[in-house]
């Protein structure tokens, strides 16, 4: 065992030994924007003397915002709660799940972890009720389900997963004064994305900002670029069947999707420093071109999260906004796709408070507290949206509960050597000039190799 897993099982010893303390960072009742209500139902679950042990990957600012939500749960219920992470939670949660000291809940991010836990016969399945739950309550709710359903050691589907805390990366970025300069509307279909990226080339400028460099997981952007395509023209089903290798990697459905992009990433006219560029820019540094004056560019594709690498003090629907990466004509019956990520809960030790912590976090207010305070998105439909932090975070949270489909990021879905390998490459090769077959080729060689 690596001496960083010892240290982590230690680090984990000692934060189960000792509780949070922080007071409630609402108080009850006193703000509407939070559905009290669901507190008041709370007082009712008799926990005191019980202790529940949580295992996530939060750590830093996040760990105090999980806690602050967990106070909520440990007041109304009497529950002692003792939450824990790790810098190698990944490797930790199987050593202590195989060792036979897992903690009650372990709340990951990583599908492929949670097969290989289920699989194995160290997960507890939740109930059918809180499945139909999640099917009636989440936008794309089937989705969902699907998402947190897992083959146990017997083969058998089961639904192992509750989805809280969302991450979205169909978005479109821009500069609402350079829209407006030029008389710009934001695209509601691909078709008039592409007609107005056209239209800035016509203009003179350069419609798009694209960087893959990301030091040894250069390519990962183009892998979203192309999941995003997938399912703006194929099926949810394809989709599944592309990341589980069940049609092969050049099928012509993938292809096609590598062909969409290349024919961005590759105009010399449509990216930002021509197409050297592509490969070379680093993805902090791609949305720059943004806000130069001029703009180097007018558009930029990426999740939710690279709103931290703009220009300190960019006031986000103002200095700098978004567009959900809309869907095409061509392929309307795709309904409102998106692309992206999250944490899924499960339970690893079964006990009264365990299953008591699942309802509770089907309540609006276990959302509403994080949603609050920062970075916290929920496909759950029951919230009140005036509880997110700001309105940029409010507009993201309704593209996911108005979501027809919804898929986890389908390099993560794959086996390492492909989704954080062949794939990542693939990508510098495609904008480097390959042809998408080839590519796709080189892609399914390396499958077909660990297989």
């Amino acid at each position: 065992m690596k001496k960083s897993l010892l240290l982590g099982a230690a680090f984990l010893l000692a934060a189960f030994s000792a509780p949070a303390s922080a007071e409630l960072k609402f108080k009850p009742g006193e703000d509407s924007r939070f559905d009290w209500a669901n507190y008041d139902e709370l007082k009712k679950v008799d926990l005191k003397g019980e202790s529940l042990s949580i295992f996530g990957p939060w750590r830093g600012e996040d760990e105090a915002l999980v806690r602050s939500v967990l106070e909520y749960f440990s007041e109304a219920t009497g529950a002692t709660i003792n939450y824990a992470s790790s810098e190698n939670y990944e490797q930790q949660i199987v050593i202590d799940t195989q060792a036979g000291s897992p903690p009650n809940i372990a709340i990951l991010p990583q599908p492929g972890l949670i097969q290989d836990l289920a699989s194995k016969g160290l997960l507890v399945p939740l109930d059918d009720a809180t499945a139909s739950f999640v099917k009636d309550n989440y936008g794309a709710g089937q989705s969902w389900v699907d998402l947190g359903t897992y083959k146990d050691k017997d083969g058998t589907a089961k639904f192992f997963a509750f989805p809280y805390k969302a991450d979205l990366k169909s978005l479109v970025w821009y500069v609402p004064e350079n829209f407006e300069e030029n008389g710009y509307e934001v695209p509601k279909t691909w078709e008039e994305m592409m007609k107005l990226s056209d239209q800035i080339v016509a203009d003179g400028g350069v419609p798009w900002c694209i960087g893959l460099g990301s030091g040894g997981a250069t390519g990962w952007p183009g892998t979203d670029w192309v999941e995003d395509i997938m399912l703006r023209t194929q099926s949810p089903e394809t989709y599944d069947k592309w990341t589980r290798n069940e049609i092969p990697f050049n099928d012509p459905a993938v292809v096609g999707a590598l062909d969409i992009f290349a024919k961005i990433a590759t105009n010399p006219k449509y990216v930002d420093g021509g197409v050297a560029a592509v490969a070379a820019t680093d993805f902090r540094d791609s949305p720059k071109g943004l806000f130069t004056v001029p703009p180097k560019c007018y558009m930029h594709r990426q999740a939710s999260f690279i709103s931290s690498f703009f220009p300190e003090g960019t006031k986000l629907g103002e200095g700098a906004d978004f567009f959900y990466l809309p869907a095409m004509d061509a392929h309307a019956d795709l309904g409102k796709p998106v692309l992206g990520g999250g944490t899924l809960v499960t339970i690893t030790k079964d006990s009264k408070a365990a299953r008591a912590f699942v309802e509770f976090l089907k309540m609006p207010l276990a959302h509403e507290i994080w949603m609050a305070q920062s970075g916290f998105l929920t496909p759950l439909k029951t919230v009140k949206p005036e509880a997110y932090a700001n309105d940029a975070l409010r507009r993201q949270g309704d593209i996911l509960v108005n979501a027809t489909t919804f898929r986890f990021d389908g390099s993560d879905l794959m086996p390492g050597k492909i989704g954080a390998g062949s794939f990542w490459t693939g990508m510098i090769d495609l904008v480097g000039g390959k042809s998408p077959e080839a590519v796709a080729t080189d892609i399914q060689k390396s499958w077909d190799a660990i297989k």
